[in-house]
């Protein structure tokens, strides 16, 4: 007899790379556990998966659209209306697929709003219980917190102590919260440091391009060993030489992985899921956090208040910044593996209601 499959929705939001990234290791753990991750998700973070995961069944949901120049604020409140029917969208899309398909037994949300069910154990992956927004945070975060609620559990990528996360992570609020450890596609190697400074670019655009050549005009003198990886996921992956610095286009878990424990250094965004990923190959690392990304420059100034890490804003950064990294401890953690309990929670029966 074939045995009954048992297919876990996973579906990260698009917005930059980290929220595709940190579901690396949740769908190893969930294949190792015999469970079939389905990838659900859309842009730029489906290719992602689909290319590092190529034979996984995946869902193609509608797109937020999400970008951001100089008013973060006010570009998310002027597209609310967009990105209300686009969860409204994805809503109708999942219940659909899980009605055709009786063998999906569950869902794990990445800061999607709209995929959930009240027919099956679903969870919701964040760091951010509170969003940060300035003099609004207690609106964000009070809605914020009013769709966790809709969700079964909340699995917060991070430690008790919010060691990494800070008050983004830190609620009284009756919230069904599950401090997992954090969450990296990536393992520390023993390997010689060939890399002198390794720029790891990532976001949404317009950002992306204008932190890309601030920094290449800032290193195209170098003389030391630099590399860009500019986080721009295309059909074919590229590499290219200009002056002193080498270029990747992307490169796959496996790929970025090696080039960060060649580097001595690395620079890059104060996303989540790059912290997260540096701290488990414990590297030393200069922030630019995205500006008007208010948890983007909360988590630089934590960081650096805590001696993990300096930042400096992209106006103010300069090469002969990077000296202050002897001052700092350089992020650190142990290496986790999920606990196989998980994903008890998908064991459940399917719900009856509508």
């Amino acid at each position: 007899m074939k045995p009954i499959s048992k297919k876990i929705i996973i579906a990260p939001l698009n917005w930059g790379l980290g929220h595709a990234t940190r579901c690396v290791p949740i769908i190893n753990a969930l294949l190792e556990n015999g469970f079939q991750p389905i990838i659900a998700s859309d842009g730029q973070a489906l290719k992602f998966l689909k290319q590092e995961f190529p034979n996984l069944e995946s869902l193609e949901l509608p797109s937020y659209k999400i970008s951001y120049g100089k008013n973060l604020k006010l570009k998310l409140l002027l597209k609310f209306l967009r990105i209300y029917k686009a969860v409204q969208q994805e809503k109708k899309r999942i219940q659909n697929f899980i009605d055709k398909n009786k063998d999906v037994v569950g869902i794990i949300s990445d800061n999607r709003f709209g995929v959930f069910s009240n027919k099956i154990p679903s969870v919701y992956l964040t760091h951010q219980i509170n969003v940060l927004s300035g003099i609004t945070t207690f609106i964000t975060s009070y809605f914020h917190q009013k769709i966790i609620k809709k969700f079964d559990e909340c699995w917060i990528p991070d430690y008790l102590n919010s060691q990494f996360s800070g008050k983004l992570s830190s609620t009284n609020k009756k919230i069904n919260t599950k401090f997992i450890g954090v969450l990296s596609r990536f393992k520390k190697e023993k390997l010689k440091k060939e890399i002198d400074i390794l720029v790891i670019l990532s976001g949404p655009e317009p950002n992306r391009t204008l932190l890309e050549n601030k920094l290449i005009s800032e290193f195209k003198h170098d003389k030391r060993t630099i590399v860009f990886v500019l986080g721009k996921v295309e059909d074919e992956q590229k590499k290219w030489t200009s002056e002193n610095i080498v270029f990747y286009n992307y490169l796959l878990s496996n790929q970025l992985q090696q080039k960060i424990n060649l580097s001595k250094i690395v620079v890059c965004r104060s996303g989540y899921s790059s912290i997260m990923d540096l701290a488990v190959l414990k590297k030393k690392v200069f922030l630019i956090p995205t500006k008007n990304q208010s948890e983007q420059e909360y988590l630089a100034k934590y960081l650096e208040r805590t001696k993990f890490a300096p930042f400096s804003t992209i106006e103010g950064f300069s090469k002969e910044k990077l000296l202050e990294l002897q001052k700092y401890n350089g992020l650190k953690t142990k290496p986790l593996k999920l606990d196989k309990n998980l994903f008890c929670l998908f064991e459940r029966k399917r719900k009856l209601r509508p």
